[in-house]
């Protein structure tokens, strides 16, 4: 068959398969060997991008929103971090949700309850405070606060400057699963049932009441991690030598189970001595990190960033990550890897 004969096939045959495939999707059916490289990919092809939002650029803008809106009026004021890889999806990464949310001195954000589940790593100010089920924390630097799904929640601010802090959730796990549903409290704020601590001295001093027992699946009771303590920690651990890839890295669990604080979210807390330089590292759990302290440079992929404390960016999954600290500099982070290690889907790969 001459070359021009064997176009003239393959044209014929393509054309054939075009009036195939048009007919069929009258019946909602397409061809799975069309899409097959897509759906079954030889290693993750995330659409998430790396991306950084240097906050020191950012603040006066989230303070510009208390502004043009109240926390009332907004039920959450909050700037989302929308990864440019998935615009218009309200998204860092595939699975998770972040953004920046503002409250200023005197305002409540009113109570209410979803199935998503929710974390608050805060980041600018003091004076406020998060409630959940009847028990308020004060909120202070650095401390990472949970809102386990389907918990009434509500913040306020009592003292004199705006607070900032970091939401994430997992919002696009909810949406995928078509499972979310939302609830407004009676009042704004709750009644306090219990007083601020009670949590944390009944379930996170290695110790739990006598007759509480937890399916690992079930969030945490304790809902706020001092950074205070996450602080001593780290400087506890920091006299030892340095794990190549992660320097010191620590995850943050559930007491009284030993496994996430959350099921469908994970979080980290990190140490990188000054001079330290990390080897690359991947892994399948797209993450976002906050620069909380120190000064770092940071590769994600073929990006490259030179961190300052409160800078957050976002490595989608599988993309390589190195470090190099020029100072002492500390990290937090959170993940899906609960989600993916339950399904028996998360892997690594420390290079």
């Amino acid at each position: 068959m001459t070359t021009a004969s064997t176009a003239d096939a393959n044209a014929s045959q393509k054309n054939q398969r075009r009036q195939y495939y048009d007919r069929i999707a009258k019946d909602h059916m397409t061809p799975l060997w069309e899409v097959l490289g897509a759906l079954v990919p030889k290693q993750p092809n995330s659409p998430a991008l790396p991306a950084l939002w240097r906050y020191a650029d950012l603040r006066e803008k989230v303070l510009e929103a208390g502004r043009l809106i109240t926390a009332e009026q907004a039920e959450r004021r909050v700037l989302i971090l929308e990864n440019p890889g998935l615009a218009g999806q309200s998204a860092i990464t595939q699975s998770l949700y972040a953004g920046l949310q503002l409250i200023l001195p005197g305002e409540i954000a009113p109570a209410h309850r979803h199935t998503q589940s929710a974390l608050r790593f805060v980041m600018d100010g003091e004076g406020a405070y998060t409630a959940v089920d009847g028990e308020r924390t004060t909120m202070r630097r650095g401390d990472f606060i949970i809102t386990p799904s389907w918990t009434f929640h509500d913040h306020g601010n009592l003292g004199d400057q705006p607070v900032v802090w970091l939401d994430g959730l997992d919002i696009p796990v909810v949406r995928f699963l078509d499972a979310g549903f939302a609830e407004h409290a009676p009042s704004a704020s709750q009644d306090a049932m219990r007083p601020e601590g009670d949590a944390l001295a009944r379930y996170g001093n290695n110790m739990v009441p006598v007759d509480f027992y937890q399916e690992p699946a079930d969030p945490t009771r304790v809902f706020v991690y001092p950074y205070a303590r996450t602080l001593e920690s780290l400087n506890q651990i920091a006299s030892g030598k340095p794990d190549p890839h992660f320097g010191h890295k620590l995850r943050y669990v559930n007491p009284a189970t030993g496994a996430s604080p959350m099921p469908t979210i994970g979080a980290f807390t990190q140490r990188l001595p000054a001079g330290f330089e990390t080897r690359p590292y991947q892994s399948t759990d797209g993450t976002v990190y906050v620069c909380l302290d120190g000064e770092a440079t940071v590769s994600v992929g073929d990006k490259e960033w030179h961190l300052q404390p409160d800078d957050i960016f976002v490595v989608p999954s599988w993309q390589p990550l190195k470090f190099l600290a020029q100072r002492d500099t500390t990290l937090f982070s959170f993940s899906d890897r609960p989600i993916q290690k339950s399904l028996g889907l998360w892997r690594e790969a420390r290079l």
